[in-house]
């Protein structure tokens, strides 16, 4: 190998490319330009500059700009990095690892690191501690750190060199050896801190941090060891620190970062550089419990706490004993849920509790009292979401990313897929070296019980974690007063407060490690500035950039802090800003408390049950089981059939939530084919609460009940308007989709029929908005009746707004594409067949579909959808397909894929009373309702987890129960049918005379 080796670079220059922005200041004299994009704009404005003198401070000469400004600490410590006296790296070092051998290039900043280390430890007595194995632990760690943010850079020169010709060695190995062998040379630092200046400073920052704050672990133990021994560890000498581990979670306010101090005889203690007031008052809040309801608390954290920083018992993962001991760790987590909820505590992920035995303990408590930043979505759905259970991340916190799916909540880990990759390298070792991705399994962190060598689901103890829940809520609620005292004691308890997540910024800072941001800090802040992006503005958020900002580049994630009582915001030095939040922790508390009741309770549980059947990939369709017990019942009465409607109605009616204005529900929803959320509804007709409020408007009518029908009303009065915000927005249009069931087709649909059964002239002219809408939404639309073209052109006809050329594009696709479609009805040959029933096209896709009896029953993708297609063709359907939908009845009564779906079905060929399908549909309908009464309304849904929504859940069974009992007077939503059949027949007559023309939609 024969690298050019540069000079060393000039006194006090080198370094000045590697100044933050804030930190060079604007030259006199600068031009200004116009405005820069969002969201750099912003991060310039922080600054008081202009595009103009950004560019001149690119301009500037290096030399210019150091003269001008003092040298950094950080750039002193990059110096003597540099000119460290060190020896060449020997044979075996180099031929260790890539890992090891990057390690041979930073050493220069870890020696340094390590020595001060050493000489603050040199100051305690032998007996306190074996400063040799601290040091050594410490610069092991620090190592590994600076290896990471330099690896990139490193990789860049390697790829660089050897396209130039400058590396030698008869093959790949040995010129990789000789390239870390020059760059573990004072010259090869100084070639590649010159090339990378910003690199420069992130070393020589995170190496100094480390330094400082291990120093600071040592002198502190030495100051509070007695203290530690007696409240720690019972009294008993545990002899030497003989390790330190440092660099554990999040470094704040100088890279400082939780620690863990491991004695000669075994045990450790942790060293937390914070406030620990929190951990000590949490500590009081489990005690208040376990007075209140013995045995439920879960083990509380042993704590000293000093001015600022503080000591904790060091907790390990166990085992569980046994079944029980699993029990008794789920109650306890079900009761740590309800305390945890009632002070208003979030960030409970799973590095934050450890499944010590039975007892689910929480080693973080920082965010207790966390106040709420915003005031609201004005959606009451969302706002009592955010407000609920949910918040406290200890509950399953679904993160979906490029990698997969994953649950970082308290509850998460197991055996899950990765969301999200890592930096990662092939061919390591090498000059190909070359910069990979691997998924990062988030697989826990002791945070769940081990029973005989497995992590044990929650999801498998369910019920345990709500009795311990509804225990804690009730003892909670029967205490208000006293434990609403406890928490008027803690107004000047000292709180963080998150901002973002802290992903983003961990995410940041490794992306800025790329070597295309590491030659000029003005590249790197530019980056950085993304934390400007859609913040500008807005009085409380606009603060925070420039101080996140600030921090990053001190390699720390920044830290907002403030008080539980107080709304004023504070930084990680102390200094106040001057927009505060809208409300205390402290007082939300107080208000969620107030609301503890029966309801509430209730809603909570409902949250904790529906967010557990969202742990796992569950298809979007689950075929449920049979009943083990098939009940038997006689065909039902009308009045019977309406009843049970009216009962499911009461239910939705009691799960809705409401303002002053409107009323909305969280619903459990499949998001794509195999993962379902919990969510606030949105407007659509299948899983919105569009098609719940046409479910009680029907049985407002059917019924005569007028209170179904204000409910309705109040679900949808800001439709309309959202409707009018769509007119000129194509993209949006788009992004929504045309579908009959889950698109715009369907919400014209819907709305078209509200305004008939609320007589809302509002509603109805809303519908034919949505149909003018339609054509920026069927460009490049998938066929299907569920999101597509099929149920577009059904929507339109029912409204009674028929699109010829839409049928006949879709009927000349169709026929084009029939090979490739599937036979189902929501996204195939059936549903597509249906909707072009009248036209020329229907029958011939029909007979198609006819041939094919799928797999199961279901109405959505199994053979009761292929009774609709049966429908349009002149024959009746076969004995094998009626077989297959008279099977034993299932655990789930929706619409989509459950049994009321299915008598959706075979009620499109029952036409005659003495027909086969007719005798199911009677015996069936029967069945269904003996269900019920049995076992309540089943839904389609993981774990049966009740949801109001239209297609899997209580509405639609509701809807389904509706058109047993007056089938001729409420038409099928799943098929969407007008209500006025002869004007609709008339139509299709006249559509049919012309069944030869096929054009393209305009």
């Amino acid at each position: 190998m024969t690298p050019t080796t540069p000079p060393p670079p000039p006194a006090a220059s080198w370094w000045a490319s590697a100044l933050a922005l804030h930190e060079r200041g604007a030259p006199e004299g600068a031009d200004t330009a116009a405005e820069l994009a969002e969201p750099l704009a912003a991060r310039l404005a922080d600054l008081g500059l202009t595009a103009g003198q950004l560019a001149a401070l690119r301009a500037e000469p290096a030399d210019r700009l150091a003269a001008r400004t003092p040298v950094p600490e950080w750039a002193r410590t990059a110096e003597r990095a540099m000119q460290a006296d060190r020896r060449p790296p020997a044979e075996s070092e180099i031929d260790g690892t890539w890992r090891e051998a990057f390690g041979l290039v930073v050493r220069p900043f870890v020696d340094e690191a390590k020595a001060k280390i050493t000489h603050a430890g040199k100051a305690l007595p032998a007996d306190l501690i074996d400063i040799e194995p601290v040091a050594d632990g410490a610069a092991a760690v620090l190592t590994d750190k600076l290896v990471d943010l330099a690896a990139r850079a490193l990789v860049a020169e390697l790829h660089r060199m050897r396209a130039a010709g400058e590396l030698s060695g008869d093959d790949s190995r040995t010129r990789f050896q000789g390239f870390v062998r020059f760059f573990a040379t004072p010259a090869g630092l100084v070639a590649l801190l010159t090339r990378f200046p910003v690199l420069a400073r992130v070393l020589a920052q995170a190496s100094t941090a480390m330094a400082d704050s291990a120093a600071e672990v040592v002198e502190r133990f030495d100051r509070d060891r007695a203290d530690i021994v007696a409240g720690l560890l019972d009294g008993d000498d545990p002899g030497a620190v003989v390790g330190l581990a440092v660099g554990q979670g999040d470094p704040h306010h100088g890279g400082r970062t939780v620690a863990t101090l491991a004695f000669a005889d075994g045990r450790r203690v942790v060293y937390k550089p914070r406030d620990l007031a929190a951990q000590v008052r949490f500590g009081d809040f489990l005690g208040w419990l376990e007075a209140a309801a013995p045995g439920l608390a879960p083990k509380a954290v042993r704590t000293i706490a000093r001015a600022g920083y503080g000591w904790c018992e060091h907790i390990a993962d166990t085992p569980a004993a046994d079944r029980a001991a699993v029990e008794r760790f789920y109650r306890r987590l079900g009761a740590l849920l309800a305390l945890l909820h009632a002070i208003r505590a979030t960030d409970v992920h799973l590095e934050n509790v450890i499944a010590h035995g039975d007892h689910p303990v929480l080693v973080d408590t920082e965010t207790l009292f966390h106040p709420d930043l915003g005031a609201g979505t004005g959606d009451p759905a969302a706002d009592a979401f955010a407000a609920s259970v949910h918040r406290t991340a200890l509950l399953p916190l679904i993160v979906v990313g490029e990698a997969g799916i994953a649950d970082v909540s308290g509850l998460g880990g197991g055996e899950q897929a990765a969301a999200s990759t890592a930096v990662d390298w092939l061919d390591p070792g090498t000059d190909r070296m070359r910069l990979t991705r691997r998924p990062v399994a988030h697989d826990g962190a002791g945070n769940r019980p081990v029973l005989d060598g497995r992590s044990v689901d929650p999801g498998e103890h369910e019920a345990a974690m709500v009795a311990g829940f509804r225990q804690a809520y009730t003892a909670i609620r029967a205490g208000r007063a006293e434990f609403g005292t406890l928490v008027e004691t803690c107004a000047d308890l000292p709180i963080r407060v998150v901002t973002r997540p802290t992903w983003v910024y961990s995410t940041l800072l490794d992306e800025t490690t790329h070597p295309d941001v590491l030659g000029d800090a003005l590249d790197r802040d530019e980056a950085l500035a993304i934390l400007c992006s859609g913040r500008a503005g807005d009085p409380l958020f606009g603060q925070f950039p420039a101080i996140e900002i600030a921090a990053m580049w001190d390699g720390d994630i920044p830290l907002f802090t403030g008080t539980a009582g107080g709304t004023r915001l504070h930084t990680a030095d102390g200094r106040a800003l001057a927009v505060g939040v809208p409300r205390s922790g402290l007082e939300s508390a107080l208000r969620t408390i107030s609301r503890f009741d029966t309801v509430d309770r209730r809603d909570q549980e409902w949250i904790i049950s529906a967010t557990l059947a969202t742990r796992h990939t569950t298809p979007a369709h689950p075929r449920a089981e049979a009943l083990s017990v098939p009940p038997t019942g006689a065909a039902p009465h009308p009045d019977g059939l309406l009843a049970a409607a009216c009962a499911v109605a009461d239910q939705i009616v009691a799960r809705g939530i409401p303002d002053e204005r409107r009323t909305n529900w969280l619903g459990l929803e499949s998001v794509d084919e195999r993962q379902w959320l919990v969510l606030p509804m949105g407007v659509g007709l299948g899983h919105g609460y569009l098609g719940v409020a046409v479910f009680l408007a029907q049985l407002a009518a059917t019924s005569g009940i007028a209170r179904y029908a204000e409910q309705a009303r109040r679900a949808v009065c800001d439709v309309p308007a959202l409707i009018e915000a769509l007119v000129g927005r194509p993209d949006v249009a788009a992004a929504i989709g045309c579908g009959g069931l889950n698109g715009l087709g369907g919400i014209g649909y819907g709305l078209g029929r509200l305004g008939a059964l609320l007589g809302d002239e509002t509603l109805t002219d809303a519908a034919r908005r949505v149909f003018t809408l339609g054509h920026a939404a069927v460009a490049g639309a998938d066929l299907g009746w569920a999101d597509g073209l099929a149920g577009w052109v059904a929507a339109q006809d029912a409204a009674g707004l028929p699109d010829d050329d839409m049928a006949d594009h879709l009927a000349a696709r169709a026929e084009v594409e029939a090979d490739t479609l599937s036979a189902g009805f929501a996204t195939g040959l059936a549903g597509i067949a249906w909707a072009l029933r009248d036209h020329a096209a229907g029958p011939r896709l029909a007979e198609v579909a006819a041939r094919v009896v799928p797999d199961g029953s279901a109405w959505c993708d199994g053979a009761a959808g292929m009774l609709p297609a049966h429908a349009c063709l002149p024959v009746v359907p076969s004995a094998d397909l009626l077989a297959a939908t008279d099977r034993p009845l299932r655990r789930d009564l929706s619409l989509c894929h459950g049994e009321l779906g299915l008598l959706e079905s075979l009620s499109t060929v029952a036409d005659d009373r003495d027909s086969p399908a007719a005798r199911v549909l009677r015996k069936r309908s029967g069945l269904v309702l003996d269900v019920l009464h049995r076992h309540g309304p089943l839904s389609g849904t993981p774990s049966e987890v009740a949801t109001p929504g239209l297609l899997t859940g209580l509405a639609g069974i509701g809807y389904g129960l509706l058109r047993l009992a007056a089938p001729h007077n409420v038409p099928s939503i799943l098929l969407l049918q007008p209500t006025d059949n002869a004007t609709t027949a008339t139509r299709r007559r006249n559509r049919v005379a012309r069944p030869d023309r096929v054009q393209q939609p305009r």
